[in-house]
């Protein structure tokens, strides 16, 4: 099946519609109950690989609503009682995951340092998609009290080397506070293994995964 590029993560595919390798332009990324959502596939710099791929602010409502909902009902037996989110994407899986478990509001972390932001309340950042680039993860001070002595949930739109997250992990252990699980709403290809710590593992959840896809003759396999 192929789409335009405007129209990626704007619908779900039946379970029905089953799409099968070899992949042409897109990746049936699959949720556990059978439905799928085409995601384009990134081409990387070595020609020989590539990455399927989960912008979540450019998807439609009822897409974000279905990977919300999904992902809230995974983190629901671990009670958390305030979301973190990481930014830039995660923020808006994070506003709407925090909604489907009954909060009022999120925490988000930021990468933009505002003038009362502290340097000893962030940390280095680096992600997949802007690997060149320089950044600190930072918490406004003024949600810290949100975070004390409750149950949090930190949360991310897709977990590819596990750096972000563990940014996100480490930033918190700055004030105290340990998350009680980890959300994401895909895990792609299998690098996150070596980049999250395994004590870890066992508090993620997502909704979908990808592979690191190869090119053949005939398409992308993964």
């Amino acid at each position: 099946m192929t789409l335009k590029p405007e129209d990626f993560w704007q619908s779900l595919l039946p379970a029905a519609a089953v799409v099968t390798a070899p992949y042409e332009d897109s990746f049936p990324a699959q949720f556990d109950d059978g439905r799928q959502i085409l995601l384009p596939i990134r081409t990387l710099p070595d020609g020989k690989h590539a990455l399927a791929s989960l912008i979540i602010n450019q998807a439609s409502f009822s897409v974000l609503d279905a990977i919300a909902s999904d992902l809230a009902a995974k983190l629901a037996p671990f009670g958390p009682e305030m979301v973190v989110g990481l930014p830039t994407l995660g923020l808006t899986l994070a506003a709407a995951v925090a909604q489907k478990l009954g909060g009022t509001r999120y925490v988000p972390l930021g990468t933009s340092r505002k003038f009362w932001y502290r340097e000893d309340l962030s940390v280095s950042l680096s992600s997949v998609t802007s690997p060149e680039q320089s950044k600190r993860l930072y918490i406004d001070p003024r949600m810290i009290p949100l975070l004390a002595g409750r149950r949090v949930a930190l949360i991310d739109d897709v977990i590819s080397s596990g750096a972000s997250m563990c940014a996100g992990v480490l930033l918190l252990a700055g004030i105290g506070v340990e998350p009680v699980a980890l959300g994401a709403a895909m895990l792609q290809s299998d690098s996150w293994q070596d980049g999250l710590l395994p004590a870890w593992r066992g508090r993620l959840v997502h909704v979908f995964t990808s592979p690191l896809l190869t090119k053949t003759e005939s398409g992308w396999v993964g």
